[in-house]
């Protein structure tokens, strides 16, 4: 049976604790407007003046039902205690009707009902608590870093899966030495850089490279995007970004990667907030948290992004971004090698020459390169082929520079003259 929301669960306990409190109200008044109260003083004086048809007693409450047919509740001795047997006194003057199991009946009549109203209202009490405390615990999370950590001891990715940028593998190769063996900088008196910064267009491989690095290094690596910082509420961003270098620095040494870091590390002074608005406070922190007063961890940030222009100063100094490494989309031997990579585990007929496609695919990024042998194996996969062949290739290349082919699209006489 599906459950309901918890939305819905609300309202139905809402609803069952507001029913019972009118039923139990209603039921009150009901009993007070059918009946009077007497003491018990009036009624012995009524019983001995014959005004009194019946009495019905149960336990310390009784009933009595006057010569008129009015109902009179009256609060009385209990007739089992000893010396105080009224009920026996004054059975020859009126009818008094003694319920023997009177203790239990008043219990399951008069206490039952008020502790089930009770424990009914206790209950959503407590449920109301516990949701404005889940409430309290989002709120006190909504602060948390959304990084994504993936640990060191199993390392996914590797140099080996990185080809076409030999410079810029060149370059980290020294940020991976210091995460192996920092004794060996440290004894000669070398401060490794604090950030790296990869710049380049899309899909040159800046995100893989920071992955390779954390697997060669094996470390932990932190990855979030410059986007995951900001938010509509002032004090969110710096806020994430503290708990995400609290973080790095419990499981140092390790790479803390932002992607798209433009979004958070644009150039102050240029928003509609001026200095106050959550983007600059972002900022600040991450400024501070680089190059602040607690430097020495070993926690090496690694930003990627395709507009440097727009960067702070502050940001890009030594200190901070202390090494820029420039991707750039590569060429025919940089092609080559990534069709190396991307090639590995596919099945290629004998007559596919990559040294080819590498000359037929100039302008191509590794991104493009990786979506071009995907391609390949998914046309010969729809041909049901066991091998991906030149012909598939070939195609493959007129996908992805120009999309899928219309086969099913006419053109008139006149169009083809123009074309």
């Amino acid at each position: 049976m599906s459950r309901f929301p918890r939305s819905s669960l609300f309202y139905f306990a809402l609803v069952v604790v507001l029913g019972l409190v009118f039923w139990f109200t209603w039921t009150s008044i009901q009993g007070n407007q059918n009946s009077s109260e007497w003491s018990y003083s009036t009624l012995i004086t009524n019983i001995n003046d014959g005004g009194v048809k019946t009495v019905e007693v149960k336990g310390t409450d009784a009933v009595a039902t006057d010569n008129g047919g009015t109902k009179h509740n009256v609060t009385v001795p209990d007739c089992s205690s000893s010396g105080n047997d009224w009920c026996t006194q004054y059975s020859t003057k009126t009818n008094i009707k003694l319920d023997s199991n009177s203790s239990g009946t008043y219990l399951l009549s008069v206490l039952l009902p008020n502790i089930i109203l009770v424990v009914l209202i206790a209950a959503f009490m407590w449920w109301v608590l516990r949701q404005t405390q889940s409430g309290n615990n989002q709120a006190i999370s909504f602060g948390r870093s959304r990084a994504r950590m993936i640990a060191g001891d199993k390392p996914a990715i590797t140099f080996a899966d990185v080809a076409g940028v030999d410079e810029a593998k060149q370059e980290l190769t020294e940020i991976v030495e210091f995460l192996k063996y920092p004794e060996k900088f440290v004894a000669l008196g070398a401060r490794i850089p604090k950030g790296v910064l990869l710049v380049g267009p899309p899909g040159t491989g800046k995100t893989l490279l920071s992955k390779a690095v954390a697997g060669e290094a094996g470390v932990p690596f932190f990855s979030i995007s410059g986007s995951e910082f900001v938010e509509m509420f002032v004090g969110v961003g710096a806020s994430r970004v503290r708990d995400l270098f609290d973080q790095a620095k419990k499981n140092s040494p390790c790479i803390v990667f932002v992607d798209e870091i433009d979004a958070v590390g644009r150039q102050r002074g240029a928003g509609l907030g001026g200095g106050h608005d959550e983007r600059e406070q972002t900022l600040n922190q991450l400024l501070v948290e680089m190059d602040g007063f607690d430097t020495n961890t070993h926690v090496i940030v690694i930003a990627a992004t395709n507009r440097p222009d727009v960067l702070d100063p502050a940001l890009l100094r030594p200190g901070r971004f202390d090494r820029h490494v420039t991707l750039d989309r590569p060429d025919i031997k940089g092609r080559r090698a990534i069709l190396d990579v991307h090639a590995r585990n596919k099945p290629l007929d004998t007559t596919v020459d990559l040294d080819v496609l590498a000359r037929q695919t100039p302008g191509f990024s590794g991104a493009d390169l990786a979506n071009l042998i995907n391609e390949a194996a998914i046309l010969a996969a729809r041909a049901n082929k066991k091998v991906i062949g030149m012909d598939e290739l070939e195609e493959a290349i007129a996908r992805v520079i120009a999309g899928p082919e219309r086969k099913s699209r006419r053109i008139s006489d006149h169009e083809k003259e123009v074309i």
